[in-house]
């Protein structure tokens, strides 16, 4: 065979191989079930969450109505001498003659992270501890919509102001003066109740933030708590989808009266309790029992 025969039976054949690919297309151009490939792990799984924190009109809104809302109840709470929203077993003697307080968790709540969510999903990384010390350090941190007029409007009406957070307290300078540069009213350095914060005669577990409350409950009426997990307004036992349900359970007509829960898609502690809490797990197990734990019905 020469060549010009080898290079026309070449071509025929790259013909016939192209027809068969076009009818196998065709025989599959109906939709299939999509797999899902629980072993890849894009490094953008936050990205429509921190997305929609960053550029969705509606988030913006959202908080607006919350702290709006939160506005025109206070002068309620207030003039309420009976009104407390501390869960029921933190409570410490009568309230009555106590000037009034509200509670307010700072990352999502009232301060916007969204930018170091940002810089991870970008680098690829996940969490940790160096990198959110250095964004905090930053004091860069933009108030969320309402969060500014709602606690001028409370600080104006006598109401104390407490922050109380997760960041460790060596953060705490760092923290206090991101909130004064944008506008936060503070009183003082004991406005901030940070991690490390010592309460006397009460064992903090973990990261909750009881003992944190009920020094607030000791010397004020807490008449509002502000935040965007549930760990914000009770301690949690188990770490798990059902206890969480069951903690919040007898405060559900508090949600909107007392309690003030904000939207954050992009972390907290529901995440971990799909996975048993175990960030040790390799980021695809992690992800894997996220997958599993999703209704499709």
């Amino acid at each position: 065979m020469n060549v010009r025969r080898i290079s026309i039976f070449v071509i025929s054949l790259s013909i016939a191989a192209c027809r068969q690919a076009a009818v196998s297309t065709s025989q599959t151009n109906a939709p299939a079930k999509p797999a899902v490939a629980v072993d890849l792990v894009p490094a953008d799984d936050d990205l429509q969450a921190t997305l929609w924190a960053q550029r969705a009109v509606e988030h913006d809104l959202v908080f607006r109505e919350i702290y709006r809302n939160a506005k025109e109840r206070l002068r309620k709470a207030i003039a309420d001498p009976k009104w407390n929203a501390l869960p029921l077993d933190e409570r410490k003697g009568a309230v009555r003659s106590r000037p009034p307080a509200i509670i307010l968790d700072v990352d999502e709540t009232i301060l916007d992270n969204s930018p170091y969510q940002a810089r991870l999903i970008r680098s690829g990384e996940e969490y940790g501890e160096f990198s959110w010390k250095k964004w905090c350090h930053e004091e860069a941190a933009k108030p969320l919509p309402g969060a500014i007029e709602f606690t001028r409007y409370a600080a104006a009406h006598g109401v104390a102001i407490y922050y109380v957070t997760n960041r460790s307290t060596d953060l705490d300078t760092a923290t206090l003066d991101n909130l004064r540069k944008v506008g936060f009213p503070v009183t003082g350095s004991d406005s901030l109740l940070g991690l490390g914060t010592v309460v006397k005669d009460c064992e903090q577990v973990s990261s909750d933030k009881g003992c944190r409350r009920q020094l607030v409950g000791r010397s004020h009426r807490v008449l509002m708590q502000f935040g965007d997990q549930i760990d914000d307004f009770v301690d949690v036992i188990a770490n798990t989808p059902d206890d969480r349900a069951k903690s919040v359970q007898p405060y559900l007509d508090w949600i909107g009266e007392r309690w003030w829960v904000l939207p954050n898609p992009m972390y907290g502690s529901w995440v971990p309790a799909q996975f048993n809490n175990d960030w040790k797990q390799p980021r695809a197990a992690r992800r894997r029992a996220e997958i599993n734990a999703l209704r499709t019905n």
